[in-house]
């Protein structure tokens, strides 16, 4: 009788955890094989040394979540033409995993090997940024970069420690994200933020992308439009400013009516020549007319 009950609690803590969003999406038309993986919390240990090898303080609401499960992998399919298509992945790196984005370098690499931190070209004056973007991380030591999801492949969403020094313990943080251009883009300042809109995007792919000035490509797009309409409206700013958002108001019954034939219009050579035929033909009687005068 006790493993029931461990899972029946295993499965409340799972749907606290993912904030109800597992049971919205097996509720949804076409999704299929919606999968949480279970894993223990991480040991107050774990996190110390994790703090003391690379001088970073967690933030608190990212330790507390280490604190109540070790990572997060959440993933879920559509049905397509009888084959489970994979689709949605929401992924939180566990602490062995946050690993630094630039690794030391090796003994045995070349002494003018290219690196990230070669990408660190810019003038003092751009450093601190501008009004309307924030001041991008830096590839060598002064920021401090850990991986938190590799996004499949098509970015990086990393945990940023900015104006480091060496020695110094890093304290504050943020949550960026790096495109396959190698661009940053700033996507939350506190890891609740970056959760919450993980949780909302369904883990969709590319969703990050919408946070970019250049978006998300057309087929992430279509299936953004399929499976969250309201949010992804909204962040395309489709609202008129009369309030009303450009909604697909389709009628069936008036886009799939039979279309009425329309009447051919008659040529114009039919005409002129009506109008010739008439003219010879009166030709014709003022020639009689005059043969008989």
């Amino acid at each position: 009788m006790e493993e029931p009950k461990e899972s029946l609690t295993f499965k409340g803590v799972a749907e606290r955890l993912t904030l109800g969003i597992t049971r919205i999406l097996e509720n949804m038309p076409g999704v299929v094989d919606v999968r949480f993986a279970e894993r223990e919390p991480a040991e107050k240990r774990t996190l110390l040394s994790w703090e003391q090898k690379n001088t970073c303080i967690l933030p608190e609401d990212l330790r507390d979540f280490y604190l109540t499960t070790d990572g997060l992998t959440l993933t879920w399919s559509v049905k397509l033409d009888n084959e489970c298509v994979p689709l949605g992945s929401m992924m939180i790196n566990s602490v062995a995993q946050l690993c630094p984005l630039l690794q030391p370098v090796s003994l045995f690499s070349l002494p003018n090997a290219p690196s990230l931190a070669d990408l660190d070209w810019e003038e003092d004056d751009t450093e601190s940024g501008t009004a309307n973007a924030p001041a991008a991380p830096h590839f060598d030591s002064r920021s401090r970069i850990f991986e938190l999801d590799s996004c499949g492949g098509n970015g990086k969403v990393c945990l940023v420690y900015k104006n480091c020094t060496p020695g110094v313990v890093a304290q504050q943080s943020e949550i960026w994200f790096l495109d396959r251009s190698l661009c940053w883009h700033l996507l939350t300042a506190t890891f609740t933020s970056y959760y919450r809109l993980m949780i909302t995007h369904l883990g969709l792919p590319e969703w990050q992308y919408a946070f970019t000035p250049y978006g998300p490509s057309p087929q992430a797009k279509q299936w953004a439009s399929l499976y969250q309409p309201l949010t992804f409206s909204s962040e395309l700013n489709l609202a008129d400013p009369a309030g009303d958002f450009h909604l697909n108001r389709l009628d069936p019954t008036k886009a799939f009516k039979g279309k009425a034939k329309t009447p051919v219009p008659k040529k114009k050579q039919s005409t002129q020549c009506s109008s010739g035929s008439t003219a010879k033909s009166q030709g014709s009687t003022g020639r009689h007319s005059g043969g008989r005068r």
